[in-house]
């Protein structure tokens, strides 16, 4: 059998507050929807803009993550698979589907307070960072990164 390839990456903006909530199981279910822009010229020379919207869900702890720090506005670089639901609409009887992304890693790209729901904007990093290890103090940096001719292995 031929190998394959099932891989998304995308890097947008959230386009509304996600939307959690809990299996039977306890485990959380983020559903949420993610804006990317491609800019091109058109025939005429000008520049357009256009906009795709994607569907993403996230399990578990990574639905988790999303639920305490993702907020509409916010920047997100996106790892995960593409799938296809479908299921019979209870009103019609035709079947639907339903195309999405199932996060498996993302990255937040946006500082606190950068979404547009935020509390106070412009605050914090380009990035958010989960690491809660304390920093070393700054004149700690200086003695470590000391190399000696011993150090060289030439």
């Amino acid at each position: 059998m031929a190998k394959s390839v099932n891989k998304v990456i995308l890097l947008g903006n959230v386009g509304k507050d996600p939307e959690v909530k809990f299996l039977p199981s306890g485990s959380a279910v983020a559903n949420f929807s993610i804006a990317t822009t491609e800019r091109f010229k058109d025939k005429g020379g000008e520049w357009q803009d256009k906009t795709e919207w994607h569907n993403l869900t996230a399990y578990g702890k990574v639905a988790e993550i999303i639920r305490d720090y993702v907020k509409k506005g916010n920047k997100l670089y996106v790892e995960g698979k593409l799938t296809t639901r479908s299921w019979d609409d209870k009103e019609s009887g035709k079947k639907v589907y339903r195309t999405e992304v199932i996060v498996g890693d993302l990255s937040l790209l946006s500082g606190r307070g950068e979404g547009e729901s935020a509390g106070s904007a412009g605050r914090g990093s380009n990035t958010a960072s989960f690491d809660q290890r304390p920093s070393a103090p700054a004149e700690d940096y200086g003695h470590a990164a000391e190399i000696t001719d011993d150090d060289i292995p030439f």
